[in-house]
């Protein structure tokens, strides 16, 4: 062994690596805005902060705003004058300032169960409303969350009291938990394949009149359920897939839970649901405007991975 081996070994700064790992990252960020591309680099927010001494329990928001522009730029079977809406700048405020109100919630403020579930029934649905406003008429990607593009599932966000809520946890985290599955039947994101919009605005007094009638309408829509009283098929919207447990956990729960909003012929020929077995539509995706469809549509967060354990469906 030579008498240098003893010397410990010169250790090189890190800091080399380090400015070239910032330099990539600074440059990354140039093409995001170079490209144009910035809004996908970003999280879109509505709605606006109140002072802690003007926000109140989600019993006292006023609804009204909503539904005078739903009555306004939605028609009986829920389609959009999105054209219509965006060209109008007042109505477009209207409905900014509708979220500006929702903003003034508080919601661990308590509030009647009616009243919650209304609230973000609707807050959801004029969110989704709003993002694709903000897209018209270009298409509307169903973008993944990926490399610091924008997602409209998560990154469109409402401030509601003091968080900021996306469509994702307004549905995952705070509707589904409550236990009222006839929601899929309320919630709208944009594609004719989910249900109609309801061309008025939920309210805490009507609630169970408007979910009852939402849901009897969405099975009236061949789109969403065929039969075939002849062979006893019975094909039914994929959101019957996606969301199989929360209408229950087992065949004969699912069939209680759908049977009172069913077409007749399909209860009066399929009794107690025996020997009930579905399959599934093809979901429509063309965006739901009243002109003929332009963009790309949004399809539910949860369309990508169907249920393996969906009480309707039989396996081998």
């Amino acid at each position: 062994m030579s008498a240098g081996s003893d010397r410990p070994r010169e250790r090189r700064s890190p800091l080399p690596k380090v400015m070239f790992g910032l330099v990539v990252m600074a440059l990354v960020g140039v093409v995001y805005v170079v490209s144009g591309d910035t809004v996908h680099a970003r999280r879109v927010f509505r709605g606006r902060s109140w002072p802690s001494t003007e926000l109140v329990s989600i019993d006292a928001i006023d609804h009204r705003p909503w539904d005078t522009l739903l009555l306004r730029f939605v028609d009986g079977a829920g389609n959009v004058d999105y054209a219509g809406w965006k060209d109008s700048r007042a109505d477009v405020r209207s409905l900014d300032d509708y979220l500006s109100a929702l903003s003034r919630a508080q919601p661990e403020r308590e509030a009647r169960r009616e009243a919650r579930l209304a609230f973000w029934i609707n807050a959801y649905n004029a969110l989704t409303i709003r993002g694709i406003l903000d897209e018209y008429p270009a298409a509307i990607p169903d973008h993944e969350a990926w490399l610091g593009r924008f997602s409209f599932w998560t990154d469109l966000l409402l401030h509601v009291g003091d968080s900021d809520y996306s469509l994702t946890q307004i549905e995952q985290e705070l509707l589904r938990p409550m236990r009222e599955p006839r929601i899929h039947f309320a919630l709208v994101c944009g594609a004719r394949g989910c249900p109609r919009l309801l061309n008025r605005a939920y309210e805490s007094g009507k609630l169970e009149r408007q979910l009852r009638e939402n849901s009897r309408d969405f099975f009236a829509d061949p789109q969403k359920l065929k039969y075939d009283p002849s062979t006893g098929q019975l094909r039914l919207s994929p959101i019957l897939k996606w969301y199989a447990k929360d209408f229950g956990e087992s065949k004969r729960e699912v069939w209680e839970t759908i049977a009172p909003y069913l077409p007749d012929e399909v209860t009066r020929q399929r009794p107690g649901a025996i020997g009930l077995s579905a399959s599934y539509l093809d979901y429509d995706q063309s965006l739901n405007e009243q002109t003929p469809p332009t963009g790309i549509p949004l399809v539910p967060p949860d369309a990508s991975a169907a249920a393996s354990d969906n009480p309707l469906e039989e396996h081998d």
